[in-house]
């Protein structure tokens, strides 16, 4: 099954800045918490910093789990994920901050239970940014 419960360290191939992210289900309840630093790169440098809460409504439809979240800097989303057996996950979304409209989409491999990979793209409509590419590990716990 898919696990909220992580932490992990990404690598912007196109900044060449890296990201600290977390996540974690509230208790037994589907609420999510999740928090974001960047580290270094090109574009944003050190401490853009994100803070967002989040429902997460499992099995919407074809087995794909839904979490709509608000967070800081005036954010909201919406993230979609599935399972698709094989060890194999994908993920795509969509985020508004600070008036800035973006998308991802995200495929991930679970080398085991506890340790992920992925590789994922996005982009968005600010002024002069392109499509970014996104290298991440995770650990489950």
């Amino acid at each position: 099954g898919l696990s909220y419960n992580r932490v992990g360290l990404g690598y912007n191939t196109d900044s060449k800045g890296y990201s600290l992210t977390a996540s974690a289900l509230i208790g037994s309840s589907n609420f999510l918490v999740e928090a974001g630093t960047s580290i270094g790169g090109n574009t944003s440098g050190n401490g853009v910093d994100s803070v967002s809460l989040g429902y997460v409504f499992k099995n919407v439809a074809l087995g794909a789990d839904a979490t709509v979240s608000v967070g800081s800097d005036e954010s909201y989303g919406l993230n979609v994920r599935k399972d698709l057996g094989n060890n194999i996950e994908l993920a795509v979304g969509y985020a508004r901050s600070s008036g800035v409209n973006g998308w991802g989409a995200e495929l991930a491999y679970n080398v085991s239970k506890q340790i992920q990979v992925a590789v994922g793209v996005s982009d968005t409509n600010a002024a002069g940014s392109s499509s970014t590419t996104d290298i991440s590990v995770r650990y489950n716990f």
